[in-house]
């Protein structure tokens, strides 16, 4: 009968009206949540089988909420250096319990902090997810992610292992030991080693310019290397020695002086780098295209590889002042630019746009520990919502990718911010307007329907 379906047509309107208040009313309360996404009501009709052309049988409305959680909402800066946010598609991937049994989750809020274990977690107690790095700041598997802990790293030392010279050498500094040309220089044999390099390394031979430089190995240990210049007969022609200052310190230098390098650097009439020959203690052979110095460390740190720089070499014309110079001034020292750092403790965390976590120390150096991936779905707006703003995958969704971030479809993500809600509060006021009228009109038409009932049932009267 179509006076009882428009009662409960009425019902249905109230239901309706009820769901539609309450996802506004969510909305209202959560306008500072971080990355809260709101939700709406999305109406369809019911519509009864035995309504016809003739006949029409209410069915009434119902309402199914929907989270708009691909909608973006506004960045927010932060100061803290752990908060990020992803702008554009994405999310941050979580578990609910750092163990098996926690449910892998996904959300947008990016605001972390170190629990008491080191771990990177939320306001609402989820556990950040990333890529596990070496020590080259690559990813060890891109098919595993874990919980981002930074306790596993409380301390660190780096060792040296680029060093950049930029000097002058006095071109008229005149050759103070004769027969000492580029050949005899380069090629003079003293057992294993090379005789003249040998000697300017122990000070047999007084250096015309000598500067200590200060290295460390992978234990953190600050050792001295003495890099001496030595005037050869030839224009614009000199010869160089690399030795430890202590050579206890270290294992298969040549001589007392501890040998570990020489060569020889040319200059062009301009005062700038011709040419840089470079070989290791020992050898006599072609010149060392890399220039790497190999140190190996008497206290049991790893061996080192130390690479020098003297600027860029080239022929009249075309070689650079930017290392080191030949030019009619004192010899002097403008620069020596070189890593390593003794050991420093953990001072803090920070995540950087690419989503590289960094741990710094109090020695200067950072060191890359984790990375988080991007998590993408074919359509987001179907993902089941938890607690704590979080989202968990279901069927309609689709099945996750982990992606870097700002490829394959994957947002950026933004270091120093997080994302507001995207509630529009004049929008949801607008719609309780709507929302109200709607509910009253629609208990209008079940009073209406059942004073329409009561005049039927007074006829029998």
């Amino acid at each position: 009968m179509s006076l009882y379906g428009a009662l409960l047509s009425g019902v249905s309107g109230l239901r309706a009206q009820s769901q539609s208040l309450g996802t506004i009313s969510d909305n209202i309360s959560n306008v500072n949540t971080i990355a809260y996404k709101r939700s709406v009501a999305q109406f369809s009709t019911l519509v009864t089988g035995a309504s016809s052309t003739s006949t029409y049988f209410p069915g009434g409305v119902r309402a199914s909420p929907r989270a708009l959680v691909d909608q973006q909402g506004v960045l927010q800066t932060s100061t803290r250096a752990t908060d990020v946010a992803i702008l554009g598609n994405g999310f941050f991937v979580v578990k609910s319990a750092d163990n098996a049994s926690g449910e892998q989750l996904y959300t947008r809020s990016g605001s972390w902090a170190e629990d008491n274990q080191g771990r990177l977690v939320n306001s609402s107690g989820y556990f950040l997810q990333g890529w596990a790095l070496d020590q080259q700041g690559n990813i060890i598997d891109v098919n595993t992610i874990d919980t981002v802990s930074v306790s596993t790293l409380n301390g660190v030392a780096v060792d040296t292992t680029n060093i950049e010279i930029g000097a002058n050498l006095d071109s008229q500094q005149s050759s103070t030991v004769p027969g000492w040309n580029l050949a005899t220089f380069m090629a003079s044999p003293a057992g294993a080693g090379n005789q003249a390099s040998e000697d300017l390394a122990d000070g047999t031979v007084t250096p015309h310019f000598r500067r200590a430089l200060k290295v460390f190995d992978a234990l953190g240990t600050a050792h001295n290397l003495n890099i001496s210049f030595v005037k050869l007969t030839g224009a614009n022609q000199w010869g160089y020695s690399i030795s430890a200052e202590t050579p206890a310190e270290v294992t298969g230098a040549i001589g007392n002086g501890g040998l570990l390098g020489f060569g020889s650097l040319t200059f062009n009439g301009d005062g700038s780098l011709n040419a840089v020959d470079f070989r290791t203690a020992g050898s006599l052979g072609a010149d060392l295209a890399s220039q790497a110095l190999p140190v190996t460390w008497a206290n049991g740190a790893a061996a080192s590889s130390i690479t020098f720089d003297f600027g860029t070499e080239g022929a009249l014309g075309v070689g650079r002042t930017d290392g080191v110079t030949q030019f009619a001034s004192p010899h002097n020292i403008a620069f020596v630019n070189q890593d390593g750092a003794e050991v420093g403790l953990r001072t803090g965390v920070s995540i950087d746009a690419d989503g590289f976590v960094i741990a710094s120390f109090s020695n200067g150096a950072t060191q890359k520990i984790w990375k988080l991936p991007v998590a993408t779905f074919a359509n987001p707006a179907r993902l089941e919502a938890r607690n704590g703003n979080a989202y968990a995958q279901t069927n309609a969704s689709g099945e996750f990718n982990l992606r870097e971030a700002n490829t394959g479809g994957a947002g950026r993500i933004e270091p120093g911010a997080l994302e507001g809600s995207n509630v529009d509060l004049s929008e949801e006021f607008t719609a309780m307007i709507v929302t109200q009228r709607a509910y009253s009109a629609s208990a209008k038409t079940i009073t209406t329907a059942d004073e329409m009932l009561d005049e039927l049932l007074r006829i029998k009267r």
